[in-house]
């Protein structure tokens, strides 16, 4: 075939091929289908037509106007700052202003009718952490010689955590910003560890569909590819021979939760990780929601199955110190069975003219008064005291479970083994009950695929008459739509309905984006304005 040819004419097109076929290859064997590929090519071609961008662009303005006036409402039109005072305000007109800017707001959060968001409120805990606060707010952690009592404080808080999850002496940690960056943390040290140590090219994360959407963001940032394991349709658990299915030899790391998200359900921690002896990979447990619970439901009278590094096979955990840890938010805290996979977790450049830097987590600087209050936290409930605070929990959100299965029209999803009860119907759309539960002063979950609303039971919904008023609203509410189903959707009936029909998903994203520039926004609104 080549005989005649000149040499530069066998090179073109041996190069020529050698391109075609490796374009052919990684169009055909990417992260999504062939045909998820086509369609989201299809969309961004129609996109491109004039009379659909138009019309695109009219409805993404028309939801961003609606959000921008539903954040200036939430604060009575008042006026925004938008360049620093001329002079300086006095400290009696600084505490007036935040305590007006406190105050905005007409939900009652310390009712107890809000999932998850607070999970303790309480004032004399408040005033402990607030005071160790202020001792140490000008302290920094990253320069432990400067402030030794604070990098005492955080050792002490990893070291109480790796001892709660029955860690040894070889058991290691640091405390991180969130849940979110304890386990972006733990991902960046398996994939380190894969490129670095196994000679892993392009490292894979194999998860749950459950698992918390801190796996996609870390796989966004970190150039990863996860991979999604189905769930058991009965008990919302991850399918475990799912999951040997879908390993491969670039699988760096398998997820677990404890509980998830959604349902609330703990994964098969123990089954995972056999898989992850079998085939030397590392095993990471998300207890970012559970984690000052479980390891006290035994002593409360609640078993589990297994959880932490009594398992083999299990490398790393996660657990949020700012949920039922009741610390203040900005303090989590992500573990490992021994150092060699922390090493893999911490930055180091050494030829920086700055000097040789160094950190643990992303950030550089952080906030000492975070740590401290952390600490003061965990020290002010002691062991006794988080038993006593998970007994009251467990028995409040099995209270719900076991009412909410009895009420007609609904159902609950799986078998809740924490905090989380779920909520379904195969009578009538979910997402009405949310939506007049809301009217009725609740603030709910709503969540997706499938259609379902949670409530994440913390210390204020043990408040004597909030389990009762919650289960009572949810018959009360469930028998009206049953007797007069609504005849339009609203709320987030039709929000979820729509942003779960829309094919093109990228419409869904600029509908989130929306969201995200009016947190920010300071825009004045035509009320604002006329006032």
């Amino acid at each position: 075939m080549c005989e005649g040819k000149p040499a530069w004419e066998v090179v073109l097109r041996t190069a020529a091929t050698t391109v075609l076929l490796v374009w052919t290859k990684n169009f055909l064997f990417k992260d999504d289908t062939l045909f998820e590929r086509s369609k989201k090519m299809v969309f961004r071609l129609a996109r491109k037509l004039p009379q659909v961008r138009a019309k695109i662009e009219e409805e993404i303005s028309k939801v961003s106007l609606s959000m921008e006036e539903d954040f200036n409402k939430n604060i009575d039109y008042t006026p925004y700052l938008v360049k620093l005072p001329e002079k300086g305000w006095t400290p009696e007109h600084i505490l007036e202003e935040a305590t007006n800017y406190t105050e905005y707001g007409s939900f009652d959060w310390q009712s107890g009718c809000a999932s998850g968001t607070v999970y303790n409120g309480n004032k004399a805990l408040t005033d402990v952490m607030t005071r160790v606060y202020g001792m140490s707010a000008w302290t920094n952690p990253l320069h432990p010689d400067v402030f030794p009592g604070v990098r005492k404080m955080e050792a002490e808080v990893v070291r109480m955590c790796c001892t709660l999850f029955h860690g040894d002496h070889n058991t290691c940690g640091c405390m991180t910003t969130g849940g979110t960056e304890s386990i972006i943390m733990a991902l960046k040290a398996y994939r380190d560890y894969a490129i670095n140590v196994r000679g892993i090219s392009s490292p894979e994360i194999l998860v749950p569909v459950s698992a918390h959407a801190a796996f996609d963001k870390g796989a966004q940032l970190l150039a990863m590819r996860i991979k999604h394991v189905p769930l058991d349709p009965v008990t919302m658990k991850v399918d475990v021979n799912a999951m040997k299915r879908m390993i491969t030899r670039r699988t760096c790391v398998m997820g677990v939760s404890a509980p998830q998200f959604p349902q609330g359900v703990i994964d098969p921690i123990e089954e995972v990780a056999k898989l992850g002896q079998k085939y030397n990979i590392p095993v990471h447990v998300d207890a970012c929601l559970g984690g000052f619970l479980i390891p006290f439901m035994e002593e409360a009278g609640f078993p589990l199955p297994l959880f932490d590094f009594r398992v083999p096979g299990v490398t790393s955990i996660s657990a949020d110190t700012h949920k039922y840890g009741y610390a203040p938010k900005g303090s989590s805290v992500v573990m490992y069975r021994d150092a060699s996979w922390r090493h893999h977790q911490f930055f180091v450049t050494p030829d920086w003219p700055g000097g040789i830097y160094a950190t643990a987590t992303i950030g550089g600087s952080r906030s000492g008064g975070i740590v401290a209050a952390c600490w003061a936290a965990l020290v002010y409930h002691g062991y006794q005291g988080y038993i006593e605070h998970t007994r009251a929990i467990i028995n409040t959100a099995k209270k719900i479970d076991k009412e909410c299965r009895n009420i007609p029209g609904i159902f609950v999803f799986g078998k809740p083994e924490v905090s989380v009860v779920a909520l379904g119907s195969d009578k009538f759309n979910i997402y009405h009950l949310a939506d007049q539960m809301t009217k009725r002063g609740w603030n709910l979950n709503s969540l997706q695929y499938p259609s379902s609303i949670h409530i994440a039971v913390t210390v204020l919904h043990t408040q004597p008459g909030v389990a009762d008023k919650f289960i009572g609203d949810v018959k009360e509410i469930t028998e009206e739509i049953l007797k007069n189903p609504p005849k339009d959707a609203g709320g987030s009936a039709a929000l979820y309905g729509v942003a779960q029909s829309i094919p093109d998903r990228s419409l869904v994203n600029e509908m989130a984006w929306c969201y995200l520039d009016n947190v920010y926004t300071t825009s004045q609104s035509v009320k604002q304005t006329d006032k």
